[in-house]
Order: C-alpha cells, then structure tokens, then sequence
C-alpha cells in the first residue's frame, strides 16, 4: 500500500544520505584542523539532505501516482475525478451507473437518514432486497458521524481491512454505501480523497438546489437576492498593510455580480470581482456557482488552476450563452507585487503616486471568456506595488452608465480626475467618491446596470 511503500522510500533515503555522510567524512575530508572538517562536515551533510529531500518529493510524487491509478484504486480514483464536475444528483448518478455499476460491477444505495428516505439504488438484488435495507437500518441508521467506514460480509462495521466486501461515506446524514467484494484491493489513499469530493458536491448540490427552487416554486425573488448576498463578504477582514471596502448596488433583487476577499496568509490576500452575462435567475446560479468554486479550490495560489476549474462549473451547467468576465488577483504585502489574471474585464486599475501627481496603470486581460469558449494557455501576471497604492476593480456598471447625451463615463476627464484625486484617501471614502460620480453622472434616470466596486489600497 502507499503508506507503507511511502515509509519504505524515506527510511531507505535516510539510510542513503547517513552512508553517504559517513563515507564522505571517512574518505574525503582532508584531516587539516578539527574546525576545517567540522565546516566540510556540515557543508556536506546539508547538501546530502537537500538532495535527498527533493529525492523523497520525487519518490513520494511517483508512489501517489502509481497507487492512485494503477491496479483496481484507478476506478475510484476516475470516479473521483468525475465527481468534481458534478452538480447535481443526475450527475452524480450519470457517474454512479457508468463507473461503479458498469465498470465496477459495485452495487449503490443513497440514502438519506434523516428522512428515512431512499434516494437512489443500483438494479440489483442487493440493493433491492429488503434484508439489505433492514441490516443497514439496524446497523447503521444511529451513526451520525461524518467519515469513511467499511462493511464486511454480515454488513456490520468492520476494522479488518482485507474482511471488508463494502463501504459508505456519511455526509450530514446522507449515507453513500458501496458494495464491492475487492474492496480490500483499493489503496487506502483513495478513500479521504473520496469523502472529500463527496462533501463538496454535496455543498454544490445544496446551493443551486436551494436557489432553483427558491426561484421556481415560491417566486421570491427578495429571499433569493437575500441568498445571493449571503455569498458576498459580509463585512471586510482586517488583513494587515491593506485597506480594503467593496460597493454593491444590484439593478434588480438578483444580480450577476460579485466579489470577494480571502486572505491566503499574514502577507497575502485573494481579491476577485466578476461579472456573469445576463440578468435573472440563470446569472445568480453561475454567480452562485463561481463563488463556491473559488471557496473550495484547495490551491488559491494556483491562479490558473482556480480560473479552469471556475471555467469547468460553468461549461458543466449547461446553460446557454452563460459565461462570466473576473479579474482575480493575490496581493502580497511582503513582496510587495500583485499577481493576476484578467479574463477580460475593462476596468481594474492601479493608481500610484508619482512626483508630478498620481498616474494610472492598467491591469489588462490576458484570459478570454470563462465558461463559453475553449481557454487558450493562462499565465498570471505580475506588477510591482509601492506604498500608498490603489487598486480599483469595477463592473462595467460603473465605467458604461451614460448621461443625459449617451457620453459614457469612463470616457470622460472626469472619471479619471475623480480617481486621481480621491486616490489619497481612505478605500472607503474613495469608494464613496466613485459611487456617488456614478449616480450623479447618471441624473434621475433608472441605472441600467448592476453596479460592483471593491477597492484595496496598500498601507504602510
């Protein structure tokens, strides 16, 4: 298995750099002084160690691949690579019936325990049998705790790896039981990565169920504008060296719009703010959707890994003529840098300080479309930061509302006088300049946009 294989690997490494060490002192270092083969001893021994660290990296790399795709874990392991791309229950029993049942030869039942109710069930006698289902409700209707168990051949719990013929996830009551007989032959690997891709979709499921029934059986629009919001920051983190405020104001109750602030560590911050096409119910689920995606996406410093799989959820629905525009960014405090990616938005900016007054710097799009179209290759960008630096991203909201002649305002001086002149203020105060240019520019009439804002100014 790969832990003991893994085990294998670093104490045989270990052995290897402590001979070599020995050998090295033994035969190589000249006996000139005590200190002088102290300094060589030492300069050597770290030089064995970072070899033989990036040794261990490379051995663990190729034992998690070979235990994760080779032999029978491959078909778990397929599995769970299909179930990212799952969004809802026929998707997830689309992937159940071609995987587990037809390649698998395993038998399914998903059951929610807390409605006593059978969601799904292979076609099988196993699952069909009413024996299978009193020994499951006898055994196992009382477990609550979320996790990973194995069942042997009496349909008990069992400790005993190689006696297992099954398995089950339990998520918030909802129970997943696989029956296999080779279930012993699975590397144990494969079963955290499993719960947690289960415990995922299960979130996704639950959010765009709750917001497509919101919107289609009770019509309550306010409720689903209430939901959506939920998914915004509440209220701006302090994050040390950034100063941070964000402007939301929806044309109708739901919008396409978004943004958000998740600090990665002391030094570095997440900032993202989107747009998704259309308006409606359709724009709030892929809203929804992108949110929740960023939120679980383990690797945030991977900023083209979060766009593709931001891209995937989106192409996955399968709604038409969906996509979305972001801009997606790390700040780093530390280094001083922004890092980003652009998939077309028109609008983020940095305003820094020059000596004849402040000067604006594009963050241009170098990424096309998320969501519709083949992406192209992704590769970040990067600019430097200085002290007193602001960054702006804005909906084309705020850049595309017209006067009473049509002029759009990011056209005018205007614009760019109002930015560079509030830009020695405070986020919040300068976001409040930029909003209330948007509204007076727009005069009485009705807003033709969502309008979406979020600012963030490096301190010292």
């Amino acid at each position: 298995m790969f832990k003991t294989k893994r085990r294998l690997c670093l104490f045989a490494l270990n052995c290897s750099v402590c001979i070599s060490f020995i050998l090295l002192c033994v035969f190589f270092i000249p006996d000139i002084s005590f200190l002088f083969s102290l300094i060589c001893a030492g300069v050597m021994f770290i030089v064995l160690l970072g070899t033989g660290n990036g040794m261990y990296k490379s051995c663990y790399r190729q034992l998690e691949h070979k235990a994760l795709y080779f032999h029978e874990t491959e078909l778990l392991t397929r599995f769970v690579e299909k179930l990212r791309s799952c969004y809802s229950l026929d998707d997830f029993f689309e992937i159940v019936g071609q995987i587990l049942e037809i390649e698998g030869d395993c038998s399914v039942l998903y059951i929610d325990r807390a409605k006593k109710y059978v969601i799904y069930n292979s076609p099988d006698r196993l699952t069909c049998s009413a024996e299978t289902m009193r020994l499951l409700d006898l055994n196992f209707s009382e477990l609550k705790t979320d996790g990973v168990y194995f069942i042997d051949k009496d349909f008990g719990l069992t400790s005993e790896y190689r006696e297992s013929r099954g398995f089950f996830l339990i998520k918030e009551n909802i129970h997943l039981y696989v029956f296999c007989k080779y279930t012993h032959l699975f590397d144990m690997l494969i079963y955290q990565m499993l719960f947690e891709e289960f415990s995922r979709f299960r979130d996704r499921a639950k959010i765009i169920s709750s917001l497509s029934e919101i919107a289609e059986l009770s019509k309550e629009w306010s409720l689903l504008a209430d939901i959506q919001k939920s998914f915004l920051p509440q209220e701006m983190p302090e994050i040390p060296h950034l100063d941070i405020a964000a402007y939301f104001r929806p044309l109708v109750n739901v919008s396409g719009d978004y943004y958000t602030v998740l600090p990665l560590d002391e030094h570095r911050t997440l900032l993202m703010l989107g747009d998704v096409s259309g308006k409606g119910l359709a724009a709030a689920l892929v809203m929804g959707l992108v949110m929740n995606t960023v939120k679980i996406v383990e690797n945030k410093d991977d900023l083209t890994g979060v766009v593709k799989a931001v891209d995937r959820a989106i192409k996955n629905m399968h709604l038409q003529d969906k996509y979305t525009v972001l801009f997606i960014s790390i700040v780093d405090t530390q280094k001083m840098t922004i890092k980003y990616i652009n998939a077309s938005m028109s609008d983020p900016i940095i305003v820094t300080k020059a000596p004849d007054g402040y000067k604006i710097k594009p963050l241009t799009s170098n990424c096309s479309l998320i969501g519709i179209i083949d992406l192209d290759d992704i590769e970040p960008a990067e600019q430097k930061l200085f002290r007193g630096d602001l960054i702006l991203m804005a909906s084309d909201g705020v850049s595309e509302v017209m006067d009473k002649d049509g002029v759009e305002l990011g056209n005018t001086d205007l614009y760019i006088d109002t930015i560079k002149n509030s830009a020695y203020k405070s986020s919040h105060h300068f976001i409040n300049d930029i909003a209330d240019l948007v509204l007076s520019y727009n005069g009485d009439k009705k807003l033709r946009d969502d309008v979406t804002m979020l600012v963030a100014k490096v301190e010292g």
